[in-house]
């Protein structure tokens, strides 16, 4: 199972009422069991083991309201930028900067290589780094500094 799949499972375990949940697919089966709360924070673990030949029964999880995306954003994604598009790799906040006073990791026009880190996510408390895909130059910055992101929503657009 992907790795960005897995936190995402378990993030939405410790975000929700569910105490535990079981998903089985074809590379295994992952259960997600939440502790007793401690404190501060509800630690949560997890199992991996080899699918059983008879499939599981699933629960059924509560669906996640998503905001509306601003009529300014909404006007600008029919037309599909050039270039190719660095996209979230996870519902969070979008950062430009490690800390509110320091430099952009990237501007437009700069040159970049693959494995560089251009911007955080923060999601549930935890700084993201997210890494160009790609080498290039930065042509366009899609999303504003502080601005809520969504799975899959493009950032950066490298030529």
């Amino acid at each position: 199972m992907d790795l960005r799949k897995l936190k995402t499972l378990i993030d939405l375990v410790s975000e929700s009422n569910v105490s535990e949940l079981e998903i089985t697919e074809a590379e295994g089966k992952v259960r997600i069991v939440k502790s007793a709360p401690v404190a501060a924070a509800a630690p949560v673990t997890y199992a991996m083991s080899p699918a059983p030949a008879q499939p599981a029964p699933v629960m059924s999880v509560p669906a996640v309201e998503v905001a509306a995306v601003p009529a300014a954003a909404a006007a600008e994604s029919p037309r599909a930028p050039a270039g190719h598009t660095v996209k979230s790799p996870m519902v969070g906040t979008f950062y430009r900067s490690s800390s509110p006073g320091a430099k952009p990791f990237v501007e437009i026009g700069d040159t970049i290589k693959e494995g560089e880190t251009i911007c955080i996510v923060e999601a549930m408390k935890i700084l993201n780094e997210i890494e160009a895909d790609k080498s290039g130059t930065v042509t366009q910055i899609l999303v504003e500094n502080g601005q809520a992101v969504e799975f899959g929503q493009p950032l950066f657009v490298i030529e």
